[in-house]
């Protein structure tokens, strides 16, 4: 029981130290390249910190454990906005792009709908993943298109003068690569030991998958995003929640069913029904003054401590 502890401990100190080396690498990659923050935070972080629920959800899938599978997008898109958008609000309030208001946000909103749709049957089959997978690919071609037609007009994203722009590309690829492979390792022991833990107090697949696999494998944008409100990288911050709830539906359940169909019936309406409302409740609260305050994200952690209150066998 100790040495779970201390593997778990030991993990969560590699989830900052990749999550440090990720945000540098990509912010001065980005900046280089003539890109913004937010597009780099919509995409080559929200995919890269998503990475460890892809491993864990395809892994799922192969040894027939849909609930673990399933219930991680849909626990991790709770979590997302939750806690790591209450926790960095809280830390830092947090500026709102417009492009999140009237873009992303409302495809994540839609996005989520779609899920609970397919999910009507508790199963998504390889069809239906073909389907998911090629939304994520047109979602990542269009954040491109956006970000180079804001940068030729004159947008931030040819900022190349910032303080945090490295010497050369090669150093930014290796704080990208190294803060990635250090990710998944700490995301990789925090959920086995995490799992360990909970079966051993009888806990069901459905919620594992929905509380401890979810926020362990959404330690990689809690940390990332932590790391960003530090150094004064909102886009970044907010880019890699929303990012991440867009890929964790298209990328990971659509390569998911398409390597094995899944089959989840253990998440019940309650859990969809949650995800829903905090995506919904996204928007009004992003839309406020385009700012997300300390009181909202207080809110946000309080109504997520209700949602665990609920959920967890008493």
């Amino acid at each position: 029981m100790i040495i779970h502890f201390a593997f778990i401990a030991f993990a969560l100190a590699l989830l900052f130290i990749g999550a440090e080396g990720l945000v540098r690498g990509s912010s001065s990659l980005a900046l280089r390249a003539g890109l913004s923050r937010l597009m780099v935070g919509l995409t080559i972080v929200a995919f890269g910190t998503s990475s460890p629920e892809l491993v864990v959800s395809v892994k799922a899938t192969l040894s027939q454990q849909g609930d673990i599978a399933v219930g991680n997008v849909v626990g991790s898109n709770i979590f997302n906005i939750a806690v790591i958008l209450g926790i960095t609000a809280l830390l830092c309030p947090i500026p709102v792009h417009r492009q999140i208001i009237r873009i992303d946000a409302p495809i994540a909103l839609a996005l989520t709908g779609l899920l609970i749709v397919l999910l009507l049957n508790d199963s998504l089959g390889r069809l239906e993943g073909l389907l998911l997978f090629t939304g994520i690919v047109a979602y990542t071609v269009m954040n491109v298109l956006v970000a180079r037609r804001e940068a030729g007009a004159g947008g931030n994203g040819n900022d190349t003068s910032a303080p945090d722009v490295s010497r050369h590309w090669s150093i930014d690829t290796l704080f990208i690569l190294g803060g990635l492979g250090i990710l998944i390792l700490g995301s990789r022991l925090l959920v086995d030991h995490s799992v360990l833990l909970a079966r051993g107090f009888g806990i069901s697949e459905a919620v594992i998958g929905l509380t401890i696999v979810a926020a362990g494998t959404s330690m990689p944008e809690l940390a990332t995003s932590v790391v960003a409100a530090a150094r004064k990288q909102p886009d970044i911050a907010i880019g890699n929640v929303v990012g991440s709830n867009v890929f964790n539906i298209l990328g990971i359940l659509g390569v998911a069913s398409i390597v094995s169909p899944l089959h989840a019936p253990g998440i019940s309406w309650m859990d969809y029904a949650v995800m829903m409302t905090f995506t919904i409740l996204l928007l009004p609260l992003l839309y406020t003054g385009r700012i997300l305050h300390r009181l909202e994200g207080l809110a946000l952690l309080a109504l997520y401590g209700g949602y665990l209150f609920i959920l967890w066998p008493k």
